[in-house]
């Protein structure tokens, strides 16, 4: 039997285009204790590749993180089939702020140790003692007290594009950075202060909340479905919306619209800009933002020469990258150093040393 996915990208393409029907994008993801990983898994591909389902999804003995699409038409079985699942009966779905039917090409359900990397020892703390999750209302509502600091638990490249009025934005590569450095900064502050926080959907301040939590703080919170579902309530019930720019997705589309404002810019020219590019150069694919117009001159790439690359036939690229591993800058996310307007560095708890910790 078939457990995984045999069709390349552009076919997948295709499928989508010639089958002319509308896809939902979601995610999901729970916390649970799963004792066979691996057989689990393969059930899941199973059904999921009967309905059409594409994504990527983590499964690991601590639970799920899911992100997919699958035919609008089908969503009704989709959730019939959680709903035979114990721990993801009744689960809440974030449901994409926008739809594009290619967010998804593959089919990728993969066993990982943890369904989010944070290189921690999860044995030393409950990861179900969990913070308090707080309602798109609420969430505005404790934003605006004075006692309240508003971390991002996202890395630097995410909270460029987009954040929350007044919040941190720590400048690190890895979840698991900024769960030692937003301990350090607030340590003599565990007991008066709130902590706030949020992320994509709420997976990783899930983690987090457990884990400060068990470091001795005493207050805190975390926004529930993070910025997608904050999106939804914010939408349906007539709220003031806090949140500034765009929300970035890990699919094709890359970013959803919550704003109208463009609070980033270009890398390589410095104009306005929120849209991030994967470096067409397959030696390269460094993701950084990318105007229209650099877009245009510079035909996707990040540099000269990764467009001079780009522009030689097929074959001749495929030689050169033959027995060469990517470029390390790949790992930079928008830190290259070619990148003349890449994102500033700087000390990433100043704003909330100065304005927060001093009140």
């Amino acid at each position: 039997m078939q457990l995984y996915n045999k069709l390349s990208a552009k076919e997948r393409a295709e499928l989508i285009e010639k089958a002319g029907k509308d896809r939902l994008t979601l995610s999901f993801y729970q916390y649970a204790k799963i004792d066979c990983p691996q057989e689990f898994r393969d059930q899941l591909f199973i059904v999921w590749e009967k309905l059409d389902v594409l994504g990527r999804i983590y499964v690991a003995t601590e639970g799920i993180n899911a992100q997919l699409s699958l035919p609008a038409d089908r969503f009704n079985d989709f959730k019939a089939h959680l709903d035979t699942i114990d721990f993801l009966k009744d689960i809440r779905l974030n449901i994409a702020v926008e739809q594009d039917n290619m967010s998804f090409l593959k089919l990728k359900v993969k066993v990982r140790n943890k369904i989010v990397a944070d290189g921690l020892n999860d044995d030393t703390f409950d990861v179900t003692n969990k913070g308090v999750h707080l309602s798109a209302k609420e969430f505005n509502d404790m934003l605006a007290n004075p006692n309240t600091v508003c971390v991002d638990m996202r890395n630097h490249y995410e909270s460029e594009i987009g954040h929350f009025d007044g919040a941190v934005t720590p400048d690190v590569d890895t979840f698991r950075e900024s769960l030692d450095i937003i301990e350090a900064d607030l340590k003599e502050h565990k007991e008066e202060k709130n902590l706030l926080m949020y992320c994509t959907g709420g997976i990783r301040c899930e983690k987090a909340s457990a884990y400060y939590k068990h470091k001795g703080f005493k207050n805190v919170f975390q926004l529930e479905g993070g910025i997608i579902e904050y999106t939804r309530q914010i939408n349906e019930e007539g709220l003031e919306n806090k949140f500034i720019g765009k929300n970035f997705v890990f699919d094709e589309r890359r970013a959803e619209k919550i704003s109208d404002d463009v609070i980033a810019r270009c890398h390589q020219c410095g104009s306005p800009a929120d849209i991030h590019t994967n470096c067409a150069n397959d030696a390269c694919h460094l993701l950084f933002i990318q105007c229209d117009s650099c877009k245009e001159d510079m035909n996707y790439c990040c540099s000269e020469n990764c467009k001079e690359i780009h522009a030689l036939p097929f074959e001749e690229q495929k030689a050169l990258r033959k027995g060469q591993a990517n470029s390390n800058d790949i790992f930079k996310k928008g830190r290259a150093d070619h990148l003349p307007y890449k994102k500033d560095l700087r000390n990433i708890f100043e704003t909330l040393k100065v304005d927060k910790l001093k009140d």
